[in-house]
């Protein structure tokens, strides 16, 4: 039989009922592959990794040890959630990173897209080399792979895979949602009592503001994307969009326009609004958000976030433009 093959008969989990189930019969798995043994687990705070954290804590509780580094680019509360769920909510074995200025030291001055990826991606997997080293009797490593990873890439989910690790730090894998597909996982995150902000968190790059941050990352650019990104979710919350549109955000480009505050002219950033909806993220399309909703929300940014003079909403439909714009 193969482990990595999702078995034609098994159904759907849609249901809490069939999500109970599932959780029970991974408990029973988890406790009978890990034993006394730890695991550890790199928690972003994305649906898979929280689920599978959720779930390994009611399997084998302080044997797992979570390692969640805010790299700097986390929208605005989105370390402070994890820390709040797992480690006072759920008791975690919770080690909190913050590298907020050694990820913006190595970031400094480099503008090409895919070379901030290469860092940021790099640096996140020293890191947890080091946090590793420091911990004994870890000899499993959980990952929150899911069905469509194991099609689409082999198995691997670069996302979660600390594939880079030296040698010597090569653990067993423990992967018990890794034949779900995401609606499924979201099921089982609420059927484990993880609050709806996590469970149906929107898809976020692994690189986090970095690649909404265009071109060189800057301090203040980066404080106004963030700030700017969190305006837009509480409204989107307010006017109830945020369940209809598959996805939105701000992006904060590397120039400046010019514009008047208190009668004198400034230089100051654009932000840029990107909604857009999707079945497969093959191709977008861009949601006619009603005017007033538009309005409030270039109004407080303009109002409220520092650096800022115009607010601008992107209608670009997937193709010719990408989601993302880095």
């Amino acid at each position: 039989m193969d482990l990595n093959k999702r078995p034609e008969n098994m159904a759907r989990i849609t249901t809490v009922e069939l999500a109970n189930a599932f959780i029970d019969e991974q408990v029973k798995l988890i406790r009978e592959q890990v034993k006394d043994k730890k695991v550890l687990l790199a928690l972003s705070g994305g649906v898979d990794s929280s689920v599978v954290a959720a779930l390994l804590i009611k399997a084998i509780g302080k044997q797992l040890v979570c390692v969640h580094v805010n790299h700097g680019l986390m929208r605005k509360g989105e370390s402070e959630q994890v820390i709040k769920v797992f480690k006072d909510g759920l008791d975690a074995n919770l080690v909190y990173i913050d590298a907020t200025e050694r990820y913006l030291e190595k970031l400094k001055g480099v503008e090409d897209p895919e070379t901030k990826r290469k860092i940021i991606g790099a640096e996140f997997i020293r890191i947890f080399e080091e946090e590793a080293r420091k911990l004994e009797g870890i000899e499993f490593l959980a990952q929150g792979t899911i069905y469509p990873d194991i099609i689409e890439s082999d198995g691997v989910k670069a996302h979660h895979n600390v594939g880079g690790l030296p040698e010597d730090l090569q653990f067993e894998l423990v992967e018990p949602v890794r034949l779900l597909y995401k609606d499924e996982v979201r099921v089982v995150g609420y059927a484990l009592g993880l609050p709806k902000a996590m469970v149906d968190r929107q898809p976020f790059p692994g690189p986090g503001l970095g690649v909404r941050c265009l071109g060189a990352i800057e301090r203040n650019r980066l404080e106004a994307l963030r700030e700017s990104d969190a305006i837009l979710r509480e409204e989107f919350d307010k006017a109830n969009l945020t369940d209809k549109v598959w996805q939105f955000f701000t992006v904060v480009p590397d120039f400046r326009s010019t514009g008047v505050r208190d009668g004198k002219r400034v230089f100051d950033w654009p932000v840029i609004i990107r909604a857009v909806n999707t079945v497969d993220a093959m191709t977008a399309t861009v949601p006619e958000i009603d005017w007033a909703v538009l309005k409030k929300i270039a109004d407080r940014i303009l109002a409220e976030v520092k650096g800022v003079c115009r607010v601008l909403y992107d209608l670009s439909p997937k193709a010719p433009a990408t989601i993302e714009w880095e």
